[in-house]
């Protein structure tokens, strides 16, 4: 029998294009992403992820210590809590990705996974932290992740995260499909001419090669004043075949939804047997070095 899944993604723009207050600008994105989630409610969405540090614009096209200000605590901090009364109010798992402060001096780019009741099961702390001409200078705001590849069994199914530059690494993807996930969700902030080739290589080779359902999604637009590319767009589900489900539009604010059937996840592993397969005790040169 068929375990349908009904899956969203929310991509947009940035909403205020320049402001040196940062916690207007959070606000600001928050209140943009309210008539998506509620018309995601609305179309019977069960499991929902927005993008990278979607409470701001991609700030790491810069070097400054104002947007440390928008960091906050997980799962104490408002947008985690505003995040678990919505989940609750529509019976809908909510992967949340924000900039968490652990302590003063101490960040990390994060998501929070939330479920259906507005229960917070955990965090995923991006592992792949990237400091790259131009303008991806991450290492300045975020501490590599401590926390390994969680899958949080939530109530529609097993969701692991992955985020944005994580997607290079076919390491932790390995290990979220070994730690049980139906599902992964890659929230990104990619620009054309830097990655767009990859866009939709990577991320369906993984789930050909782990046998788990894809989330891959990214901003839109142009963001001032650092101008450092186009956010492309395109966010996309894909399935353990690696065959796109559905894809978003390039330039718009768009809420992307897919009926995924879970099961096809056994289905596809009981085919190829990878999982059967694999080497581990081949692969120590692998963790060398």
């Amino acid at each position: 029998m068929a375990r349908i899944v009904r899956c969203g993604l929310i991509q947009t723009s940035n909403a205020i294009s320049s402001s040196n207050d940062v916690l207007a600008i959070r606000d600001a994105m928050i209140d943009k992403h309210l008539p998506f989630i509620q018309q995601a409610a609305d179309q019977g969405v069960q499991i929902l992820c927005m993008q990278e540090i979607f409470t701001g614009p991609y700030f790491c096209a810069e070097q400054t210590i104002k947007w440390y200000d928008i960091a906050e605590q997980i799962p104490d901090g408002h947008t985690t809590r505003l995040m678990q009364e919505l989940a609750a109010k529509h019976e809908m798992v909510i992967v949340v990705p924000i900039y968490e402060e652990e302590l003063p001096g101490v960040y990390y780019n994060t998501a929070a996974v939330i479920d259906a009741d507005g229960t917070y099961l955990g965090k995923y702390r991006k592992n792949h932290i990237p400091h790259c001409n131009p303008g991806f200078w991450e290492k300045f705001y975020f501490k590599p992740g401590n926390l390994g590849y969680p899958v949080f069994e939530t109530r529609y199914g097993k969701v692991g995260v992955y985020i944005c530059y994580d997607r290079h690494f076919p390491e932790g993807a390995r290990a979220l499909g070994l730690n049980g996930a139906e599902i992964v969700f890659n929230p990104s902030a990619t620009v054309a001419g830097l990655s767009e080739y990859l866009w939709k290589l990577e991320q369906p080779a993984h789930a050909v090669a782990n046998q788990y359902f894809v989330g891959a999604i990214n901003r839109v637009g142009t963001e001032e004043p650092w101008n450092i590319g186009e956010f492309y767009g395109q966010s996309y589900f894909c399935d353990p075949r690696g065959q796109f489900v559905t894809v978003a539009s390039r330039d718009q604010d768009e809420l992307v939804m897919a009926d995924l059937d879970f099961d096809q996840c056994r289905e596809v592993r009981n085919v190829w047997q990878f999982f059967r397969d694999r080497r581990p005790d081949s692969y120590d040169d692998l963790v060398e070095g």
